[in-house]
């Protein structure tokens, strides 16, 4: 089972850096500061350097920064996994590597994280370094001090000598610390509309039967409410999700008790006491006089779901 594991995550990682090399070229490593977006001054890819290669010396870490003008399109998660597998960062069978990685026409950033670091920089630790370190002087045209300050601050963490950035405000701590078990991926627009499509269909269909169904439907309103709760983080993020389950929670029992009122409740209690059933839209709800449960049957619709695994840790951003 562990090989086989194993072996789907080598292909994942593959095809990965296959999709990413023909969306966007990845340079060759000339040195630790790969600056083909020409944003930094000679004078800070010179400290950068010293910096990355002192910190190499003190602990075998290998940091690397890469700018590139654009991506084309091409996922920023996709394309650090792809140039971090291409140049190998960190040594065999420490996996001590780190990737920098910035976009500036896309306004797209990313901290890469080797496996074997993951537990010192953790991927809320390169989140915070992102929003509160490099984001900042990135909205303000400092890419010198934005890069310098952002590896100054890893290196710091990796060494010890320093607690990772806290968040800006509480109501931002206590975000992150509601979502910090999760890695929200950072997607582009059209995977964002494909995944929303997936979950929301899902949910919603049975949101709506929940709604519509006798008895049963206040047993599916309490089941829907932690998926309605963590579902859409990876589409709409923390705060979106929250307004989403508020609207559920508020919304579910006004639709249900204004439904109570319709002449198809009414119509399909009845028909649920003489006949056993009733139907709505080729759905058949079924059940007993008396009884409190339901249920709902289609002979002509089903659905099925997969899911993947990330290829390593870190954390995106935007500016």
């Amino acid at each position: 089972m562990n090989t086989f594991a194993s072996a789907w995550k080598i292909l994942l990682v593959a095809l990965l850096a296959a999709g990413s090399a023909r969306a966007a070229d990845i340079p060759y490593l000339t040195g630790r500061v790969v600056d083909n977006a020409e944003i930094l001054s000679s004078a800070a890819r010179v400290r950068l350097t010293g910096a990355l290669k002192a910190h190499e010396q003190r602990t075998t870490n290998q940091i690397a920064v890469l700018t590139v003008p654009t991506i084309q399109g091409t996922s920023i998660e996709e394309y650090a996994v792809a140039v971090f597998e291409q140049w190998k960062l960190g040594w065999k069978g420490r996996d001590n590597g780190v990737l920098v990685v910035v976009v500036p026409h896309d306004r797209r950033m990313r901290i890469e994280v080797g496996y074997g670091l993951e537990g010192t920089l953790t991927d809320l630790a390169a989140s915070r370094i992102i929003r509160n370190v490099m984001t900042p002087q990135f909205k303000a045209g400092d890419f010198d001090r934005g890069i310098e300050d952002g590896i100054g601050a890893i290196i710091e963490l990796l060494e010890g000598r320093a607690e990772p950035p806290q968040a800006t405000s509480p109501a931002a701590k206590a975000g992150e610390e509601v979502a910090s078990g999760l890695q929200v991926p950072d997607l582009p627009l059209t995977e964002r509309i494909l995944f929303g499509a997936f979950i929301f269909g899902i949910i919603g269909l049975f949101t709506i039967i929940g709604v519509v169904t006798p008895g049963m439907g206040w047993f599916l309103y309490l089941f829907l409410i932690p998926f309605w709760a963590m579902f859409p983080i990876v589409i709409v993020g923390t705060e979106g999700a929250l307004t989403l389950l508020g609207i559920y929670l508020v919304g579910f029992p006004l639709a249900k008790l204004l439904l109570a009122r319709s002449a198809w409740d009414e119509k399909a209690q009845r028909d649920l006491k003489t006949k056993g059933r009733a139907t709505l839209g080729g759905f058949a709800f079924g059940g007993s006089s008396g009884s409190a449960s339901s249920s709902w049957s289609s002979g002509s619709s089903s659905f099925s779901g997969g899911g993947g695994r990330s290829g390593g840790g870190g954390a995106s951003g935007s500016w």
